[in-house]
């Protein structure tokens, strides 16, 4: 009898401390949803938490689960075809015989065209019978580009699709009487191109409840800031506003984005200046989309940049307009140059790169572990401007040879080479020649592994190349003396472990060494990155002499070398200094120049090994000292 009182007691007891257990755990799981600090937007603005461990996200933090799957086509293709294309294209950005500098599609805002004379005289105009999807798709299917966003609505709000949910819409506000979108999303199937929508989603100068028109409507987040200042946002200052601007998000942007979806079956939404709308109705925008269609690839632009969230609530990153110069960046990310400077057509923009030009860019871009969506803007008869043709033809025949060394590869893992830049895929390298080495011989600086095989990409019989290591961190390889390609010539090296690197970066005393500031490493301080276009592609905010560019950098051997530094000046002039070892250079910035300058610094002599170079101002500056695009040693030859 005692023991089965004794045996009920201990089961009673264990019960207890059980429950105990199960209770404070249920306890500390509730604190840890709840533990968040609210961020609760002001009334009559939506009241969502829109703090990032709020509850009201947690389809966020749900969707970020299945991300690496979503992204696995995106992280392939590496090039993509961006289309800015709608009835704007008409207008080549001419308006009444003036000819508008910026983006052509934003030629309604620019020349403040009235929304009614737009959608008579541009929209209702718009008829481009010389659209052709299936060469459209073949064109960007030879140029070696695995996938394609297109506009389907702009900030002018017109629909270039079929929309049930407003009749400014292709086939209810132009004679055109054809839904595009719909014949380009079945031609890019046919080509094996995977296919999305660009959407306007807080930015609709057609409504008189989107942001944006100031000119008809009075609406906020115009050129006017008629309701906050350049530094603040309207619904920040004004959110009495939110509720009538809530309107178009719930009768036109949800809508839209739901429809598309529904119709087109699209793998990425491309959402766009999310700093337009409050970023809870941003928010519901993208929670709406998710549900849709959780497998949809969604960028950044969606919802970023407000106190108490992430950087962005998307799936990757999308750089700054026109981007063709990259800092170092974790994770994944997706450059959108253009091949002139305007996205939607503009008749009188020229400035057209070269295939060559580009073709460097989407290296530097897959280098670094991103994507390059390049842009095109068709013209208003639906034809593929010649320039743009050119373009996509030339990357096309660089792609025909070299399409190894950009589909599928990852971020390398060696430091930049004075000749170029490299990709890789497992224990394989890929590197990208840009300046061909005229005496025969390519060294390789950082790998510190074995070379099972090298060989040229562009060679079929695949042809071992000659090579030898030179020391711990160099290897040696015999090419020929003719570049096989202009743009990037390739060479194949397959390693043991391509993970088996030095950060040193080797430092030519054959060839001229660009070190980028956007390679650099930034020490003591804060500095500002441009946003990499090639006007704007230094690092700034230079505030005391603690503050620094480094480079490591080793040498096989000594040598001389011209010291340049490359940089905008600012009005004040301030000392800097560039040293390495124990050698410096030092003098007083230019002033009243505009632009990027090449600053001779005078000569410096380096001996062989590893270490540091580093440029900072020599005492406390007066301002900034300058914007800081590159510097450059350019060896001396002795003899």
């Amino acid at each position: 009898m005692k023991n089965n009182i004794k045996t009920a007691l201990i089961t009673v007891f264990c019960i207890a401390i059980s429950l105990v257990f199960v209770q404070c755990n249920n306890t500390v799981k509730t604190d840890k949803q709840t533990s968040h600090k609210p961020i609760i937007p002001p009334k009559p603005r939506l009241q969502m938490d829109i703090a990032t461990g709020s509850p009201d996200l947690q389809w966020w933090r749900d969707a970020k689960t299945t991300r690496d799957q979503r992204l696995e086509d995106w992280r392939d293709a590496r090039f993509g075809c961006f289309i800015h294309w709608n009835a704007s294209a008409l207008l080549g950005s001419n308006w009444k015989g003036k000819a508008y500098r910026g983006y052509g599609e934003h030629i309604q805002r620019m020349a403040k065209i009235p929304c009614e004379e737009y959608r008579r005289d541009v929209v209702g105009k718009f008829n481009p019978t010389e659209f052709n999807a299936d060469a459209w798709a073949n064109t960007i299917r030879k140029a070696g580009m695995r996938y394609v966003i297109i506009t389907a609505k702009h900030h002018d709000g017109f629909a270039v699709y079929n929309s049930d949910a407003s009749d400014y819409n292709m086939l209810k506000a132009t004679p055109f009487g054809r839904d595009p979108m719909a014949e380009l999303k079945a031609a890019c199937d046919k080509n094996g191109l995977d296919f999305g929508f660009y959407y306007s989603h807080a930015f609709d100068w057609g409504e008189p409840n989107g942001p944006g028109n100031d000119w008809d409507y009075k609406n906020p987040g115009g050129d006017k800031h008629l309701f906050a200042s350049k530094k603040t946002k309207w619904f920040d200052e004004h959110p009495e506003i939110a509720p009538r601007i809530r309107k178009y998000v719930d009768e036109k942007s949800i809508p839209q984005v739901l429809e598309l979806i529904k119709k087109y079956d699209p793998d990425f939404l491309w959402f766009d200046t999310p700093h337009k709308l409050p970023p809870e109705e941003n928010l519901r925008i993208m929670e709406a989309a998710r549900a849709a269609k959780p497998s949809i690839v969604i960028n950044s632009r969606g919802v970023q940049g407000y106190d108490g969230g992430p950087d962005h609530f998307g799936d990757y990153e999308s750089t700054g307009d026109r981007a063709v110069d990259f800092p170092t960046k974790d994770g994944d990310w997706e450059a959108i140059p253009t091949t002139n400077e305007s996205y939607g057509y503009s008749e009188s923009d020229r400035s057209h790169k070269t295939p060559e030009y580009l073709v460097r860019v989407l290296v530097k871009a897959v280098a670094r572990g991103g994507n390059m969506l390049l842009n095109i803007g068709p013209k208003g008869d639906g034809l593929i401007d010649g320039a743009d043709i050119n373009i996509l033809e030339g990357i096309g025949q660089w792609m025909d040879v070299n399409e190894a060394s950009i589909r599928g590869t990852v971020r390398t893992t060696l430091p930049v080479q004075a000749w170029g830049e490299s990709t890789r895929k497992k224990n394989t390298f890929y590197l990208h020649v840009f300046d061909w080495p005229t005496n025969g011989v390519l060294q390789l600086g950082g790998f510190l592994g074995k070379v099972n095989k090298a060989w040229l990409l562009s060679d079929k019989n695949q042809i071992a190349l000659s090579l030898k290591r030179t020391d711990n961190m160099t290897v040696q390889f015999e090419i020929p003396s003719k570049a096989p390609d202009a743009a990037s010539s390739v060479i194949v090296v397959e390693v043991d472990d391509a993970k088996n690197v030095d950060s040193h970066r080797l430092i030519s005393t054959s060839q001229d060494n660009t070190l980028r500031a956007f390679d650099g490493i930034a020490v003591g301080g804060e500095f500002k990155y441009g946003n990499g276009k090639s006007t704007n592609n230094g690092v700034s905010g230079w505030k005391n002499s603690d503050q620094a560019i480094t480079w490591p950098i080793y040498l096989s051997e000594a040598g001389k070398f011209k010291v340049i530094a490359e940089y905008k000046p600012y009005k004040q002039s301030n000392k800097f200094v560039v040293e390495v070892g124990g050698a410096t250079l030092s003098d007083n910035t230019k002033t009243n120049e505009k632009g990027y300058i090449k600053h001779d610094l005078g000569n410096m002599d380096l001996s062989s090994g590893n270490q540091i170079i580093k440029i900072h101002a020599d005492g406390i500056p007066e301002g900034d000292i300058m914007e800081l695009r590159a510097l450059h040693f350019t060896p001396i030859s002795e003899k």
